[in-house]
Protein backbone atom coordinates (compact mmCIF):
# COMPACT_ATOMS: atom_id res chain seq x y z
CA UNK A 1 0.00 0.00 0.00
CA UNK A 2 2.82 2.56 0.70
CA UNK A 3 4.20 2.17 -3.10
CA UNK A 4 1.41 4.68 -3.99
CA UNK A 5 1.82 6.85 -0.84
CA UNK A 6 4.52 9.30 -2.46
CA UNK A 7 2.14 9.69 -6.00
CA UNK A 8 -0.54 10.36 -3.73
CA UNK A 9 1.04 12.99 -1.65
CA UNK A 10 3.06 15.02 -4.33
CA UNK A 11 -0.45 14.96 -5.82
CA UNK A 12 -1.82 16.65 -2.59
CA UNK A 13 0.74 18.99 -2.58
CA UNK A 14 0.08 20.03 -6.02
CA UNK A 15 -3.12 20.94 -5.54
CA UNK A 16 -2.63 22.86 -2.74
CA UNK A 17 0.53 24.69 -4.52
CA UNK A 18 -1.62 25.25 -6.96
CA UNK A 19 -4.40 26.81 -4.80
CA UNK A 20 -2.25 28.93 -3.10
CA UNK A 21 -0.52 30.74 -6.63
CA UNK A 22 -4.45 31.33 -8.04
CA UNK A 23 -5.30 32.62 -4.58
CA UNK A 24 -2.31 34.61 -5.14
CA UNK A 25 -3.14 35.72 -9.01
CA UNK A 26 -7.07 36.63 -8.27
CA UNK A 27 -9.88 37.14 -10.21
CA UNK A 28 -11.14 39.59 -12.90
CA UNK A 29 -14.02 41.46 -13.49
CA UNK A 30 -15.32 42.33 -17.11
CA UNK A 31 -18.85 43.23 -17.87
CA UNK A 32 -19.89 41.97 -14.48
CA UNK A 33 -18.40 38.81 -15.06
CA UNK A 34 -15.81 37.12 -12.54
CA UNK A 35 -13.12 34.92 -14.29
CA UNK A 36 -9.64 34.02 -13.93
CA UNK A 37 -6.71 36.33 -15.76
CA UNK A 38 -4.85 34.26 -18.53
CA UNK A 39 -1.58 33.76 -16.23
CA UNK A 40 -4.21 31.40 -13.97
CA UNK A 41 -4.02 28.59 -17.11
CA UNK A 42 -0.78 26.86 -15.37
CA UNK A 43 -1.90 26.58 -11.51
CA UNK A 44 -5.79 25.21 -12.97
CA UNK A 45 -3.59 23.21 -14.91
CA UNK A 46 -1.63 22.23 -11.91
CA UNK A 47 -4.52 21.85 -9.72
CA UNK A 48 -6.09 19.33 -12.27
CA UNK A 49 -2.93 16.88 -12.61
CA UNK A 50 -3.19 17.04 -8.85
CA UNK A 51 -6.63 16.17 -8.65
CA UNK A 52 -5.97 12.96 -11.20
CA UNK A 53 -3.02 11.65 -9.71
CA UNK A 54 -4.65 11.26 -6.02
CA UNK A 55 -7.37 10.01 -7.87
CA UNK A 56 -5.48 7.48 -9.39
CA UNK A 57 -3.46 6.83 -5.94
CA UNK A 58 -6.69 6.42 -4.06
CA UNK A 59 -7.40 3.35 -6.82
CA UNK A 60 -3.91 1.83 -5.83
CA UNK A 61 -4.34 2.00 -2.57
CA UNK A 62 -7.81 0.33 -2.73
CA UNK A 63 -6.24 -2.20 -4.76
CA UNK A 64 -3.94 -3.05 -2.43
CA UNK A 65 -6.08 -3.18 0.45
CA UNK A 66 -8.80 -5.70 -0.82
CA UNK A 67 -5.47 -7.10 -2.93
CA UNK A 68 -7.05 -7.37 -6.09
CA UNK A 69 -4.82 -7.98 -9.10
CA UNK A 70 -7.71 -6.06 -11.34
CA UNK A 71 -7.86 -2.45 -9.27
CA UNK A 72 -4.15 -2.74 -8.97
CA UNK A 73 -3.00 -3.07 -12.70
CA UNK A 74 -5.59 -0.76 -13.29
CA UNK A 75 -3.57 1.52 -11.31
CA UNK A 76 -0.52 0.99 -13.06
CA UNK A 77 -1.91 1.51 -16.52
CA UNK A 78 -3.64 4.68 -15.75
CA UNK A 79 -0.41 5.83 -13.88
CA UNK A 80 1.35 4.54 -17.03
CA UNK A 81 -1.32 6.97 -19.31
CA UNK A 82 -0.87 9.94 -16.90
CA UNK A 83 3.21 9.60 -17.18
CA UNK A 84 3.88 9.37 -20.82
CA UNK A 85 1.14 12.12 -21.12
CA UNK A 86 3.35 14.59 -18.95
CA UNK A 87 6.34 13.45 -20.75
CA UNK A 88 5.20 14.15 -23.50
CA UNK A 89 3.69 17.69 -22.51
CA UNK A 90 7.32 18.28 -20.39
CA UNK A 91 9.54 17.35 -24.02
CA UNK A 92 6.99 19.87 -25.91
CA UNK A 93 7.29 22.72 -23.24
CA UNK A 94 11.08 21.95 -23.91
CA UNK A 95 11.74 21.77 -27.37
CA UNK A 96 9.27 24.61 -28.44
CA UNK A 97 9.60 27.48 -25.80
CA UNK A 98 9.59 29.82 -28.78
CA UNK A 99 6.48 28.91 -30.07
CA UNK A 100 5.09 28.84 -26.73
CA UNK A 101 5.83 32.37 -25.65
CA UNK A 102 4.89 33.54 -29.23
CA UNK A 103 1.59 31.74 -28.48
CA UNK A 104 1.60 33.72 -25.39
CA UNK A 105 1.61 36.58 -26.63
CA UNK A 106 -0.82 36.40 -28.95
CA UNK A 107 -3.20 36.17 -26.35
CA UNK A 108 -2.55 39.56 -25.63
CA UNK A 109 -2.45 41.31 -29.30
CA UNK A 110 -6.16 39.45 -29.92
CA UNK A 111 -6.89 40.99 -26.03
CA UNK A 112 -5.79 44.10 -27.39
CA UNK A 113 -7.07 44.00 -30.84
CA UNK A 114 -10.55 43.22 -29.39
CA UNK A 115 -10.61 45.90 -26.95
CA UNK A 116 -8.71 48.68 -27.78
CA UNK A 117 -8.00 49.72 -24.48
CA UNK A 118 -11.94 50.33 -23.83
CA UNK A 119 -12.03 49.40 -20.24
CA UNK A 120 -13.13 45.97 -20.65
CA UNK A 121 -10.66 42.84 -20.48
CA UNK A 122 -7.84 44.52 -21.31
CA UNK A 123 -8.28 46.90 -18.51
CA UNK A 124 -8.63 43.44 -16.69
CA UNK A 125 -5.69 42.16 -17.82
CA UNK A 126 -3.94 45.76 -16.56
CA UNK A 127 -4.92 45.81 -13.32
CA UNK A 128 -4.06 41.49 -12.97
CA UNK A 129 -0.38 42.10 -14.81
CA UNK A 130 0.26 45.70 -13.36
CA UNK A 131 1.09 47.08 -16.96
CA UNK A 132 -0.43 49.00 -19.90
CA UNK A 133 -0.82 48.65 -23.27
CA UNK A 134 0.38 46.44 -26.00
CA UNK A 135 4.03 47.23 -26.21
CA UNK A 136 4.13 50.25 -23.87
CA UNK A 137 1.49 53.46 -22.73
CA UNK A 138 2.37 54.55 -26.70
CA UNK A 139 -0.24 52.00 -27.77
CA UNK A 140 -3.19 54.57 -26.03
CA UNK A 141 -1.24 57.95 -27.36
CA UNK A 142 -1.33 56.54 -30.63
CA UNK A 143 -5.06 55.63 -30.49
CA UNK A 144 -5.62 59.27 -29.27
CA UNK A 145 -6.55 57.65 -25.97
CA UNK A 146 -6.43 58.83 -22.19
CA UNK A 147 -4.46 56.05 -20.45
CA UNK A 148 -6.60 54.34 -17.71
CA UNK A 149 -5.77 54.26 -13.87
CA UNK A 150 -4.76 50.99 -13.95
CA UNK A 151 -1.51 51.86 -15.89
CA UNK A 152 0.04 53.37 -13.11
CA UNK A 153 0.95 52.85 -10.20
CA UNK A 154 -0.32 55.89 -8.51
CA UNK A 155 -1.07 59.39 -10.55
CA UNK A 156 -0.44 58.72 -14.54
CA UNK A 157 1.08 62.12 -14.77
CA UNK A 158 4.17 61.22 -13.04
CA UNK A 159 5.97 59.36 -16.31
CA UNK A 160 7.77 56.48 -13.89
CA UNK A 161 4.55 55.50 -12.13
CA UNK A 162 3.84 54.22 -15.51
CA UNK A 163 4.18 50.43 -16.45
CA UNK A 164 5.74 48.40 -19.19
CA UNK A 165 3.62 47.00 -21.94
CA UNK A 166 1.50 43.90 -21.16
CA UNK A 167 2.36 41.56 -23.62
CA UNK A 168 6.34 41.13 -22.37
CA UNK A 169 4.81 41.04 -18.91
CA UNK A 170 2.39 37.80 -19.96
CA UNK A 171 5.27 35.91 -21.91
CA UNK A 172 7.51 36.53 -19.17
CA UNK A 173 5.29 35.80 -16.23
CA UNK A 174 4.51 32.49 -18.37
CA UNK A 175 7.53 31.78 -18.67
CA UNK A 176 8.25 31.98 -15.45
CA UNK A 177 5.66 29.63 -14.57
CA UNK A 178 5.95 26.94 -17.52
CA UNK A 179 9.47 26.61 -16.24
CA UNK A 180 8.48 25.59 -12.57
CA UNK A 181 6.06 23.43 -13.80
CA UNK A 182 8.58 21.27 -16.27
CA UNK A 183 10.81 20.40 -12.87
CA UNK A 184 7.98 19.74 -11.09
CA UNK A 185 6.32 17.40 -13.86
CA UNK A 186 9.87 15.23 -14.28
CA UNK A 187 9.74 14.76 -10.53
CA UNK A 188 6.22 13.87 -10.44
CA UNK A 189 7.00 11.39 -13.65
CA UNK A 190 10.01 10.06 -11.54
CA UNK A 191 8.13 8.96 -8.20
CA UNK A 192 4.98 7.86 -10.96
CA UNK A 193 7.56 5.69 -12.40
CA UNK A 194 8.61 4.26 -9.44
CA UNK A 195 4.91 4.07 -8.18
CA UNK A 196 4.07 1.98 -11.75
CA UNK A 197 6.55 -0.18 -11.21
CA UNK A 198 6.13 -1.53 -7.68
CA UNK A 199 2.12 -1.58 -8.45
CA UNK A 200 3.21 -4.02 -11.62
CA UNK A 201 5.22 -6.31 -8.84
CA UNK A 202 2.54 -6.19 -6.34
CA UNK A 203 0.13 -7.19 -9.08
CA UNK A 204 2.25 -10.18 -9.72
CA UNK A 205 2.86 -11.06 -6.15
CA UNK A 206 -1.10 -11.24 -5.60
CA UNK A 207 -1.61 -13.08 -8.56
CA UNK A 208 1.19 -15.67 -7.71
CA UNK A 209 -0.41 -15.69 -4.72
CA UNK A 210 -3.78 -16.52 -5.44
CA UNK A 211 -2.45 -18.95 -7.99
CA UNK A 212 -0.56 -20.89 -5.34
CA UNK A 213 -3.49 -21.13 -2.85
CA UNK A 214 -6.02 -22.09 -5.69
CA UNK A 215 -3.76 -25.92 -5.99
Amino acid sequence: MYFNFFPQVIGILGIVYGVLILKSIGTIEVNGQVGFPPQALMPIVLISVGSIVVFISFLGCCGAIRESVCMTMSYAVFLLILLILQLTLVVLLFTNKDKFDSAMGDVIDKAWETDQGRGGVFDAIQKSLHCCGRDSVADYITNGQTPPASCCDGSCLNPLNIYGGCRSKFVNTMSVSTDKAKYVAIGLIGVELIGFIFACCLANNVRNYKRRNAY
